[in-house]
């Protein structure tokens, strides 16, 4: 008997329509268009805007563009998984509210926070459900606004970040084509260096904790981004070397958007040259757990059947991975 396998078998993403470009971010912080694209990579980024919006509403409309374009019923999925840091609120979980939003009725679904990995963290989860046997459809979306959790007058970490949403449907295949292998790590030491300081039940909401903005992205740039050149570097390098892969045999690598040094670091390590990597971080920014799904949604047409592909990620907590698939559909 043939070894269950989980394939992608489509993709989509959505951004809102709001642009925020560097010049506009320069009047509001010290800072200039040159200073941003020189040390991050980003020339603009979407925001969501309006009145009671929130990540739900950017990772249905992912999951609603899904469903459409693979021509998937709502009653066909059994299960959903939501990557995201910025849930709609602390429960329900925004994936329950997606579900809802979208028309799946007959699934579980729940929210995996894994920092900027969480995409990776919830593709292997994911994964692991299909291989079972149990589970055949199976859609995976990372969403964030993360402008709900940026201090736009802090100049160290408001270009850095963008909203949006992809998603992908994963099945059962017995053909080999899907997820090979993935290599998952974290380091709990590591959040002290980047956090949310309040808004959990260590430090609940008060009148303190809002007036002193500690219910906004807390960073100290020069560690994250040490950790994040080493780890997503060494961790797609021995993803390949345990896969018997060469830098020729990989078609793309799919790595997270938080700064072009980062990628260029990974790539390097990886024997890559830059037509091989997908980027799309001067347009987008760093939308966390929707960095992956964005890149192989706008990708998705050059992507072939059979292709090697890398992904790798870095985020809070810290956490970081890799992993290798097979891409399993021509567009």
């Amino acid at each position: 008997m043939n070894h269950i396998k989980a394939v992608i078998t489509g993709v989509h993403g959505y951004v809102p329509d709001y642009i925020l470009t560097n010049e506009e971010i320069s009047k509001m912080v010290d800072t200039s268009d040159e200073w941003i694209m020189t040390r991050i990579g980003i020339k603009e980024r979407r925001i969501l805007k309006g009145e009671g919006k929130g990540t739900s509403d950017i990772g249905a409309e992912a999951v609603k563009g899904l469903l459409e374009k693979t021509k998937t019923k709502p009653e066909e999925i059994d299960f959903l998984i939501c990557a995201t840091v910025t849930p709609d609120m602390q429960f329900p979980a925004t994936a329950n509210i997606i579900s809802d939003k979208v028309g799946i009725k007959n699934a579980f679904s729940f929210d995996l926070n894994a920092g900027c990995s969480g995409f990776l963290f919830a593709l292997s989860t994911a994964t692991a459900y299909i291989e079972s046997g149990r589970y055949k459809k199976i859609i995976v979306v990372g969403a964030e606004k993360m402008s709900s959790i940026v201090d736009y007058t802090d100049r160290a970490t408001c270009p850095i970040f963008g909203d949006g949403a992809g998603a992908v449907l994963l099945e059962s295949t017995t053909e080999n084509f899907g997820v090979i292998d993935f290599n998952l790590q974290v380091d709990g030491s590591g959040k002290i260096h980047l956090h949310q300081k309040a808004g959990g039940s260590v430090k609940p909401a008060s009148h303190q904790t809002i007036d002193a903005k500690e219910h906004y992205i807390y960073q100290e740039g020069q560690p994250v981004f040490k950790w994040a050149v080493s780890k997503m570097a060494d961790v797609a390098s021995e993803i390949m070397k345990r896969n018997n892969l060469t830098s020729e045999d990989i078609a793309w690598l799919v790595p997270h958007q938080a700064n072009m040094r980062i990628i260029d670091a990974t790539a390097n390590r990886m024997g890559l040259n830059k037509d091989k990597v997908m980027i799309n971080i001067q347009k987008f920014g760093n939308t966390t757990a929707a960095t992956l799904p964005l890149c192989l949604w706008e990708w998705e047409k050059q992507l072939k059947k059979g292709d090697n592909i890398i992904l790798a990620a870095f985020g809070a907590g810290f956490t970081w991975g890799a992993m290798y698939l097979k891409w399993g559909y021509n567009s």
